[in-house]
């Protein structure tokens, strides 16, 4: 299971333990000063099944290794003073809200689906995301310096017996050009204009900021409870805290912009870096004609591509304005493994519309422009896809599939250096293994016997 979805499935089985209601716990293993209950051991199971794992009867002693593991390696980052930046905690929250909204369907669903707003997710699950994030880093640190060479990799795959070696599923590749419409400076104004009549309506008119926040704001985790927000130093981006922290209670702040847009917060209540708030956000967006002009300026690009007058490449540089792909030929890279190509696991979760734009396609055709929205930066633009490539399902070969079996034969050897890391750190570690898990079969030594 690739590394960004089996996090997120561990993201989503700790909100599904949640949402189903109270279990009945006990502790059954620690590591360190981590204790794993047994929720966490079956919040995860009930997410791999879900996944389309196999339920088998080693599945609970799999899941709970797992689970040893990462805590071990939580522990020795503590003791090696690891660490990962309130920023990249946010983002990691972020991007997993994001798979979760993208597959409930809106964020207001998913907050419904789970009973809590997404502040209260974010404030509660804050901590495991830092955790695990740190876990990340301190097998990146362990196994950062392994490579393998060209001899290495056909070796590795010399050993594989010719009844294993893997059906490799149809693999696409694609490109795009992308055009996002800009927000003008008419558009950041017009989104001030209307939060200053919000503010004024507040303070002159005596008008309740719960009931503006309400009808107003376009933050949907908020707007719903009136705007209010519980939480922490820390758990909000800077400019937010610096005016929270500027309030007395009851004070109404002046207009500040973040990169989600524009803000009023009435700070409520406050004891020590713990705060309680109402919260107003105006994203700008741009005019009602922009995504039209944006269609426009793209079937120009698709005429010139389809009549020959242009090359790909070239049209990439003049037409398109998505960061992520514009130097690089346009070539959507695969997030769930970092590669070029995509299976339909990865389409299903990330881009569906993309399978749909090219299933009838060649190799090299193009789309006419389409309405596009990109769920992870949450924008809406219009784009032209070309299908670079379509591999037909085949046995893994090294001629057609070497940067698939370079990466396998990497993986195998990493695994080793983490079993021998792992050997020597059990046993400096603190362990201990609830009798009932005691006959299971272990790929390492926990009980230490």
């Amino acid at each position: 299971m690739k590394l960004i979805y089996t996090y997120s499935l561990i993201f989503l089985s700790i909100l599904s333990a949640n949402a189903q209601g109270e279990v009945i716990d006990k502790t059954i293993a620690q590591v360190g000063d981590k204790v794993i209950l047994i929720s966490d051991l079956q919040g995860q199971k009930i997410q791999a099944i879900q996944a389309g794992m196999t339920v088998t009867s080693e599945m609970d002693c799999q899941i709970l290794e797992e689970l040893m593991y990462q805590y071990l390696l939580l522990n020795q980052a503590k003791l090696d003073s690891v660490e990962v930046t309130d920023g990249q905690v946010d983002a990691e929250m972020e991007q997993r809200l994001r798979v979760i909204e993208g597959q409930i369907g809106s964020r207001q669903k998913m907050e419904e689906f789970y009973g809590k707003s997404v502040s209260q997710i974010k404030q509660e699950f804050r901590p495991i995301i830092k955790d695990q994030l740190l876990s990340q880093e301190m097998e990146r640190q362990i196994t950062e310096g392994v490579s393998v060479t060209p001899r290495e990799v056909k070796n590795f795959f010399n050993t594989i017996p010719m009844d294993s070696i893997p059906l490799i599923n149809m693999q696409l590749s694609f490109q795009q050009i992308v055009w996002y419409p800009d927000i003008t400076d008419d558009d950041n104004q017009r989104a001030k204009d209307q939060l200053a009549e919000i503010r004024d309506n507040i303070i002159k008119d005596g008008k309740s900021f719960s009931t503006q926040a309400r009808i107003h704001s376009m933050d949907p985790g908020s707007a719903r409870l009136g705007g209010e927000i519980a939480a922490t130093r820390g758990m909000m981006v800077p400019q937010f805290e610096a005016a929270i922290f500027d309030l007395n209670i009851g004070e109404v702040s002046d207009i500040f912009e973040t990169t989600y847009g524009y803000h009023i917060v009435k700070l409520l209540e406050r004891k020590g870096d713990d705060y309680k708030c109402q919260h107003i956000l105006i994203i700008p967006e741009f005019a009602p004609d922009a995504l039209e002009k944006a269609a426009i300026r793209l079937d120009s690009c698709y005429q010139l591509l389809k009549n020959g007058e242009i090359t790909w490449e070239k049209a990439v540089l003049l037409y398109s304005n998505d960061e992520l792909t514009v130097q690089n030929k346009g070539i959507i890279t695969n997030p769930m493994t970092g590669e070029q190509t995509w299976d339909m696991e990865d389409l299903n979760q990330v881009d569906q519309q993309i399978y749909l734009l090219t299933d009838g396609m060649e190799k090299g055709d193009i789309s006419q422009p389409n309405l596009y929205t990109n769920m992870y930066e949450r924008k809406q633009g219009v784009r032209i896809v070309r299908l670079m490539n379509r591999t037909a399902p085949h046995k893994a070969n090294l001629e057609d599939d070497y940067s698939l079996i370079q990466r396998a034969a990497e993986n195998d050897k990493k695994q080793k250096v983490i079993n021998e890391w792992v050997t020597a750190k059990i046993s400096n570690a603190y362990v201990r293994l609830e009798k009932d898990y005691h006959d299971c079969t272990f790929k390492n030594n926990w009980l230490k016997q």
